[in-house]
């Protein structure tokens, strides 16, 4: 199954705020994380748009888990490398333990997003945006 993924985070290099999967048949994962001291661009341009309460990260990874468990096998396409990076770190647990999860393929996509999303910097409508942009090459 595809699963379109977008992230945001507290800039460039920055800690994980919220990330959205979206299949191809528009059953989605979105979740929030706590983001203390978000920078100044963040603060006006991501804060304000998250759409609902965070969540520890614990129980991010066990919403994710179950989440990507529901699929056979699972290609995520994201147009953002620090996004790949971001899911996948999430996979981690702990120190050699890492999440059971289908077989995975990545896919950086360098392809134009036609589709401009709804809601600018909101990680589930980006990924929305991206999903529909992607079937169209």
């Amino acid at each position: 199954m595809n699963l379109y993924l977008d992230c945001e985070f507290n800039g460039f290099g920055g800690e994980l705020i919220s990330m959205a999967l979206v299949d191809e048949e528009g059953h989605y994962f979105y979740e929030v994380l706590d983001c203390p001291q978000p920078m100044a661009w963040v603060a006006v341009n991501v804060m304000p748009i998250l759409a609902q309460a965070s969540i520890p990260f614990t129980e991010f990874q066990n919403k994710l888990g179950l989440f990507l468990n529901e699929y056979d096998e699972i290609h995520v396409i994201a147009d953002w490398a620090e996004d790949l990076s971001l899911f996948t770190r999430s996979l981690v647990l702990g120190a050699g333990r890492a999440m059971r999860i289908p077989p995975l393929t990545l896919e950086l996509w360098t392809g134009t997003i036609r589709f401009p999303s709804q809601v600018p910097h909101n990680a589930l409508s980006d990924a929305e945006a991206l999903a529909d942009s992607y079937r169209l090459q």
